[in-house]
């Protein structure tokens, strides 16, 4: 075996350890550190893939960003007093439920139809791939569209965590 199927059980086993401490443990903090254990791990594996771009993407964005913001939001809603965070069965939670079943067999409906997806061939190589002036240049060039839907889709969703905040901002008891 050589040095990249070693570094490839070594980080699959870190992955599978850092997983399985993420849904075990009952601390809150431990749990994110177990996930970004993970997300380092698997950061790694994409190294290991020659996708350089998408490792340093997952280590910044998921790793640091969102990590960051996962351990100030358990931090900042105090989760010692676990009955607050108890939640009751109601109509619009089994609607949602009822929704979730009705979009998973639609799914499971299409990969059951078996279309053939085209397949766009390339003349780039796999590091080519992965480098990020090729995914900037498809981002910007072939998946102009999608990628200009998802910047309106985030700036909707930055719009509307503003409008609650302030919403529960203003609502909020002075003190």
């Amino acid at each position: 075996m050589d040095v990249s199927g070693i570094l490839f059980v070594f980080l699959g086993a870190q992955i599978i350890v850092a997983t399985v401490g993420t849904v075990w443990s009952r601390n809150p903090v431990t749990s994110a550190l177990f996930l970004v254990l993970n997300f380092f791990a698997l950061g790694g594996l994409y190294l290991l893939l020659e996708a350089q771009f998408i490792a340093v993407v997952q280590v910044i964005v998921y790793a640091g960003a969102i990590m960051v913001l996962f351990l100030f939001t358990i931090m900042l809603l105090n989760l010692d007093n676990e009955r607050a965070l108890a939640e009751k069965f109601d109509l619009r939670k089994g609607f949602a439920v009822l929704l979730g079943g009705v979009l998973l067999v639609e799914l499971l409906y299409i990969i059951g139809l078996k279309t053939p997806i085209p397949i766009k061939q390339t003349a780039l190589t796999t590091v080519q791939l992965g480098e990020a002036k090729y995914i900037g240049r498809e981002l910007l060039t072939n998946f102009l569209f999608p990628f200009e839907i998802v910047s309106i889709l985030l700036l909707l969703a930055v719009v509307g965590a503003i409008v609650l905040a302030k919403k529960n901002f203003t609502t909020s008891p002075k003190s």
